[in-house]
């Protein structure tokens, strides 16, 4: 009968300490990763480049700064009434100019054609008017020289009857010459009441046919008034007092009737256009007030009209000087506008910086006390002028904040400054 050995367990490493080695180290990578990955992925940064800024309690200014450039107060265009070639040009771009200056000439031949067709149509027409009265007077004479002879006949026939009338009483004369005498007198009255009639009628004819004709000789004389004002219109004329800012027209050149040609700017006063982002558009206004530096002095102006059309971000808006504009402005020169948007108010703020292009205001990163670290932090981003934007939430005065560009730090949410 055989005896069980006892098997001697064996010291030193062996294969299972290494998996236990190995699991207690991931264990404590996964318990480091939870202790240090709290606040997300981490993105170390040099301190001395980035600019880092304090949150502010203090007045909040609501302006906001563009650049504006002086244009006269109005501006007069020039377009071609009628078209033609280009034939002198007697000022110059740059030139001052009076209302009525001619400031270039046109020539067409076609209009001309018009005019001289116009002229010998209008003496054709006044030619056959003045016949045509002369034949209408006659025949007024003829009608009346007619009635003249009729109511002759008729006083004869009235003296024969009544003496064949008498003579017929005194059984002198038959009952049939006495019957002749009548029926001819009354004949001849019936007769003097139709040309009567007929001469009524053919004088209220002649007048209609006259005041037709009359009516179409002025229309005839309007029309050529009309088309010799189009040869006046060949000749391009200042409409205003001005300087003439823009030209556009050389000798020879054909000029289509409506086509602008010009313009003649009016410098009784000027004006400054600026161009303004269109976040803006619900504040601007006209009213409101807004300055310029020039030359140590602050000069106040108003938005005197905004224009609605938005175009590439921005709209535009014109503003005029209160009470005498400056001496020496020129067309064409810019400043630096400051557009007042409303009071002073207490607020919050935070200087202006890069950051606001890669978060859009949503949030910021924030320093801790040690300014060691950075952690994103969502704000509210309230108004904004060309120094600070207004903190409605999300920060407190005396905190520290990056206020550089983003672009470097990614999806971090942690920085560590070195």
């Amino acid at each position: 009968m055989t005896m069980d050995k006892p098997i001697e367990k064996k010291k030193g490493f062996r294969r299972k300490h290494l998996y236990w080695i190995t699991g207690g180290l991931l264990l404590a990578f996964l318990i480091w990763k939870a202790v240090t990955g709290i606040h997300g992925s981490t993105f170390r940064a040099e301190k001395d480049k980035l600019t880092i800024s304090a949150v502010e309690a203090g007045l909040f200014n609501d302006y906001i700064s563009v650049i504006g450039q002086v244009e006269p107060i109005s501006t007069i265009f020039l377009d071609a009434e009628e078209g033609g070639k280009v034939e002198q040009i007697l000022i110059e771009e740059g030139e001052m100019v009076k209302a009525g200056d001619v400031i270039l000439k046109l020539k067409n031949n076609d209009l001309t054609l018009n005019i001289m067709n116009s002229e010998s149509n209008l003496a054709y027409h006044t030619n056959e008017l003045r016949n045509t009265r002369i034949q209408m007077e006659q025949q007024k004479i003829a009608n009346r020289q007619q009635l003249n002879q009729t109511d002759f006949e008729l006083k004869r026939l009235e003296r024969t009857y009544r003496q064949q009338k008498d003579l017929y009483a005194d059984k002198l004369i038959a009952y049939e010459d006495y019957l002749r005498a009548e029926e001819e007198y009354e004949f001849k009255k019936q007769d003097r009441d139709l040309i009567y009639r007929k001469l009524v009628q053919d004088s209220i004819f002649r007048e209609n046919q006259k005041h037709a004709m009359d009516e179409n000789l002025v229309n005839m004389q309007a029309n050529l008034s009309m088309v010799q004002q189009r040869m006046q219109d060949l000749d391009v004329k200042a409409p205003v007092d001005g300087q003439l800012g823009l030209l556009k027209a050389q000798i020879g050149e054909s000029i289509g009737k409506g086509q602008r040609i010009g313009q003649v700017n009016v410098l009784t006063s000027y004006k400054i256009t600026a161009m303004v982002d269109e976040h803006y558009i619900d504040r601007i206004r006209p009213g409101l007030p807004a300055t310029i530096e020039r030359n140590d002095k602050t000069l106040d102006l108003l938005v005197k009209k905004v224009y609605p059309e938005v175009r590439s971000g921005q709209f535009e808006i014109d503003l005029v000087f209160k009470g005498e504009f400056p001496e020496n402005l020129r067309t064409g020169q810019t400043f630096h506008l400051r557009i007042e948007l409303g009071e002073p108010e207490k607020a919050i703020m935070v200087p202006r910086g890069g950051f606001f292009q890669s978060t859009g205001g949503q949030w910021i990163f924030v320093l801790d006390p040690a300014e060691k670290e950075a952690y994103k932090r969502k704000i509210q981003v309230g108004r904004q002028n060309p120094m600070y934007f207004e903190i409605l939430d999300g920060l407190k005065p005396g905190e520290k904040v990056i206020t550089s560009g983003y672009e470097l730090f990614g999806d971090n949410d942690r920085i560590v400054l070195k």
